[in-house]
């Protein structure tokens, strides 16, 4: 337990340091963001295509009851600005209206149906934190990295490189495919909680660069007059 503890805490870290002996010369620097690193390993994304197909029904159901709620909301919005405020609820609370208690029952509900496919992500994400700090290491010692710090951590630096990619390439090597189903009773600790919520973000600004490197549809060539 405690061995896995470290391995994760390692992994998590948002700013890791490495120094040199003092008889050396520090000129290695180099960065390195741990969720866009396991968010773009093989393992993970073939692990969150295979969930996707296994509760393809689920999703279904989810977008479903996530798009009754949304006609709840638009009946709960009284300035019609497509903003339901918890002002809008507290009026229709008041009054007695069914709707809030309909709306409660449908999060509920998702909530319920999104559980499993969490966990079945949460499970994912561990098993490949858990190589992080071996494959961040096999990366330093390959580089002759000096100090390797989050992104976030540099204010201004010359000669800084992102190896983030170098250590998702140790990872697939590493963790070339992670289970799916979680022992019974297994439950995923703060850590990967909070670094599953990173891996999440990390995908969704992903998916917005690539929509917004996009070209612009191409608009039809202009026809030739007849004559």
């Amino acid at each position: 337990m405690n061995i896995r503890k470290t391995a994760l805490e390692a992994a998590l870290l948002s700013a890791v340091v490495i120094t040199a002996p003092a008889s050396a010369q520090v000129s290695g620097i180099a960065t390195a963001e741990t969720s866009v690193a396991i968010a773009n390993s093989k393992a993970l994304g073939t692990a969150y295509q295979q969930i996707a197909g296994q509760y393809a029904a689920t999703f279904q159901q989810i977008l479903t009851k996530r798009q009754e709620i949304n006609n709840l909301s638009v009946q709960l919005d009284t300035n019609k600005d497509k903003e339901l405020t918890q002002a809008e609820l507290d009026v229709a609370i008041k009054a007695k209206s069914p709707l809030p208690v309909q709306l409660d029952a449908k999060q509920k509900e998702i909530d319920a149906l999104q559980g499993p496919i969490i966990l079945a992500q949460l499970f994912s994400v561990e098993q490949i934190a858990l190589k992080y700090n071996a494959a961040q290491e096999a990366v330093i010692a390959e580089k002759k990295i000096n100090i390797l710090l989050a992104p976030s951590a540099i204010i201004a630096a010359a000669d800084v490189i992102d190896v983030t990619s170098a250590i998702t390439a140790q990872l697939d090597k590493m963790v070339p495919s992670v289970a799916m189903v979680p022992p019974a009773g297994w439950r995923a600790s703060r850590q990967i909680g909070a670094l599953y919520q990173q891996i999440q973000q990390a995908q969704q600004i992903q998916a917005a660069q690539a929509a917004a490197a996009q070209p612009p549809a191409a608009t039809p060539a202009d026809q030739p007059e007849s004559r």
